[in-house]
């Protein structure tokens, strides 16, 4: 099994903590907990570069190794990183575009998402790479807007992170013997 982990900040008060975790060839699954959002839909994606020298402007498009066009997460047509919206109740009843669940503390999500397209090894993992919290609703491609075949239409980026190695299998097994 693979984990990683992204630590999201901002400029704007919003904070969390996302987790990835692959086991195998398998689908990845994303958790985590996101705090200081307004009600309401925000995009979710995980874009191309792990650079926040600028903030969450320096991470780059949405994460798109196939070249194609903006999407929801169940289109065939999407790029990789498209992980849809995070949805932030005024009552504080979360989930997210492809979630099982849950509840929260207003302003804020805890989601869990499971997707096919975001490994975390191999040639298209998403280690070292960036997942970010945008403003605004993503309209999955089909807003009719400019943007919505690139971006989704999701607005500026409110909070980003690193997506990082946590705890790889085959790693942590080497480590263990080697340490002996």
């Amino acid at each position: 099994m693979v984990k990683a982990v992204a630590v999201l900040s901002s400029s704007e008060g919003v904070s969390g903590t996302v987790f990835f975790t692959q086991e195998g060839d398998g689908p990845t699954t994303v958790t985590g907990n996101i705090s200081g959002l307004k009600p309401g839909l925000h995009g979710f994606h995980v874009h191309a570069l792990g650079d926040t020298t600028n903030g969450c402007m320096s991470t780059g498009p949405h994460f798109n190794p196939a070249g194609k066009e903006h999407g929801a997460p169940e289109d065939v047509n999407r790029h990789a990183g498209d992980l849809g919206n995070v949805t932030v109740g005024a009552d504080g009843f979360c989930m997210a575009y492809t979630v099982n669940f849950i509840y929260g503390d207003p302003g804020s999500a805890s989601f869990s998402i499971v997707d096919k397209q975001i490994p975390l090894s191999g040639p298209h993992s998403i280690i070292g790479r960036a997942v970010v919290v945008h403003a605004d609703p993503d309209d999955l491609g089909k807003g009719g807007h400019e943007l919505s075949k690139s971006t989704g239409n999701a607005g500026g980026r409110v909070a980003c992170g690193i997506i990082d190695l946590k705890e790889c299998g085959l790693l942590t097994d080497a480590l263990a013997i080697y340490s002996k």
